[in-house]
């Protein structure tokens, strides 16, 4: 097989040529995102970027998922997805963005210096699998993709509408020869609908104050649509009802729209609501939140710091339980709610780590325990066993000087890990894990609330001319630029009892996002909004001030 890599100049100035205005962007943490209409040219590059990523990691499949998760219906995006699941490695996310910035005349010229650059065989295979969300315009830009990956005579093998993590997991199961299963959507679902039904057993219903009934907010995209096809299999074992399936995606509904406002999604009938247990998930499918509204009509939240905690303290229980050892921590970002690290540290007794936003980061950092669970606030991760824990925990479920209960343990382990989509934050995966540790303890929502008490807290948004103005260190935690500007925050965030506030670029859109937490909502509120006027008049805001958010 012979590249000639002026059929990448001829594709693209024939069907996916770039405009000369076109505004540089950024491969942020999500990718590239941007108005659906600005993509064609990305995509065809992306295309011909994962055919070489691919040659680069030795012919193994290299993901390419069109998708802008909770992103409004005009806007699309894409993202790389490496060979174990994981996301594109950071050194390739510059070459991602340098390929996609040059003008057409200069695109072969890049596409050189890249295969240089990695040492890249253009006579190896490539292979490229591609997936997309349900927005309208996805199969435009999936051709688009395909495109770019026949222009270095790659080969693509086209799996359509699915989840991300749908797509994260069938590369990973192809390029481990399908240890990790089977990279099919019936392999995908089988896998999961085993190991659910193996723990949930016979007791399929109530369960204390557990009840079998789920209201599932799909935001009209793509999880609404698999989560149709479980629910037929779910049906004996946990009623899911499905609502926002064939609407605007994640308009008013979804996980984001639902964590950013505190309130029920439109869509979900009134009669549903009360005491029911309810969740939103994204998209994409890959974030998911949990939320009810108790009898007096107040909405309540169990966000992605909430289900870190309940399957952290599940976990460590049938640890200690089994009789093995290793080392769990839990990983969380600065967003996490300062009460649900408190409770971790101090009466759960596992570690914490915080990194920067962004699951690469926590992902990156789970590795270093044996089980390492990670989530954002957002409602975005999922558990990583390492090999050693697999292997202590097989061994223990074989291990005949153990007591029958320690190898039952050891069995449920082994269940709980084939539960878990470890290749990346999955929301039908983590419902899943929810319900199946909701059950066992028997708990309704108002049980698991109770746990411990959030802090208040806050997140707005900044719009400004240019995000790059804002830089942060520590985590996000700390402003670098400009100068001044944190010692600014500190001194409002001094004013409020248990206050905590910083600010973070966005990775994909030129704003900044401002956290704020209290010791109570209007403080909160508050403190959001001091800091937030600060940001506009310090980093160059464009558009309205920011207002203050209702209490």
């Amino acid at each position: 097989m012979s590249v000639n890599l002026r059929s990448v100049y001829a594709f693209a100035r024939e069907y996916h040529p770039k405009k000369e205005n076109q505004k540089d962007i950024q491969y942020g943490t999500a990718g590239f995102r941007s108005h659906a209409d600005n993509l064609d040219y990305v995509m065809f590059r992306m295309g011909v970027l994962a055919a070489l990523r691919s040659r680069a990691k030795a012919s193994q499949a290299i993901g390419v998922m069109i998708t802008a998760s909770h992103n409004p219906a005009p806007d699309n995006g894409v993202k790389l997805i490496d060979p174990h699941g994981e996301m594109l490695e950071q050194s390739w996310e510059r070459l991602a963005t340098d390929l996609v910035n040059v003008s057409d005349s200069d695109l072969v010229a890049q596409v050189a210096k890249i295969c240089e650059q990695e040492a890249i065989d253009n006579n190896a295979a490539a292979r490229v699998f591609v997936g997309m969300d349900t927005r309208y315009h996805s199969p435009q830009l999936s051709r688009s993709v395909m495109n770019g990956v026949m222009a270095v005579k790659g080969m693509v093998q086209e799996f359509g509408i699915v989840t991300t993590p749908m797509l994260h997991y069938f590369v990973t199961c192809a390029n481990t020869q399908h240890a990790y299963g089977l990279p099919t959507e019936e392999g995908y679902m089988g896998k999961l609908m085993g190991a659910f039904r193996a723990l949930r057993g016979d007791a399929a219903g109530q369960h204390g104050n557990y009840r079998s009934q789920l209201f599932y907010d799909g935001a009209n995209g793509v999880g609404s649509l698999k989560m149709l096809g479980f629910s037929k299999k779910l049906q004996d074992t946990l009623q899911v009802k499905v609502f926002n399936s064939e609407g605007n995606i994640n308009f008013r509904c979804g996980a984001d729209f639902v964590k950013t406002n505190h309130c029920v999604p439109d869509g979900l009938p009134e009669a549903a609501v009360p005491g029911g247990r309810c969740v939103s998930v994204d998209g994409d499918a890959d974030r998911i939140v949990y939320y009810f509204t108790d009898s007096e009509g107040t909405f309540h939240l169990l966000d992605g710091d909430r289900i870190a905690t309940l399957l952290a303290g599940y976990l460590k229980e049938q640890i200690e339980q089994c009789g093995v050892q290793m080392k769990m921590g839990l990983v969380q970002t600065a967003y996490a709610n300062g009460a649900s690290t408190d409770y971790i540290v101090n009466r759960m007794k596992i570690p914490v780590s915080c990194t920067r936003t962004g699951v690469k980061h926590l992902h990156h950092k789970a590795l270093e325990y044996d089980i390492g669970v990670y989530f954002e606030a957002n409602g975005h991760g999922t558990i990583i066993y390492s090999e050693r824990a697999k292997d202590l925990i097989r061994a223990a479920s074989n291990d005949q000087q153990l007591t029958e209960e320690q190898r039952q343990t050891a069995d449920r382990l082994l269940q709980f890990m084939d539960l878990t989509n470890e290749t990346v934050g999955d929301a039908i995966s983590d419902m899943l894990l929810v319900e199946t540790v909701l059950h066992t303890k028997g708990w309704s929502l108002e049980n698991w609330l109770g746990s411990y008490t959030d802090l208040p807290n806050v997140l707005e948004k900044v719009y400004l001319t240019d995000r790059n103005v804002i830089t942060v260190t520590d985590a996000d935690r700390i402003v670098v630029t400009p100068a001044g500007l944190q010692e600014a925050i500190d001194e409002i965030v001094n004013k409020f009892p248990k206050g905590r506030s910083f600010v973070r670029p966005s990775g994909t859109e030129d704003i900044v996002r401002v956290y704020a937490e209290a010791d109570t909502r209007a403080n909160a509120v508050q403190l959001a909004h001091e800091v937030a006027n600060l940001v506009f008049d310090r980093a160059g805001g464009i558009g309205s001030r920011p207002q203050k958010m209702a209490i």
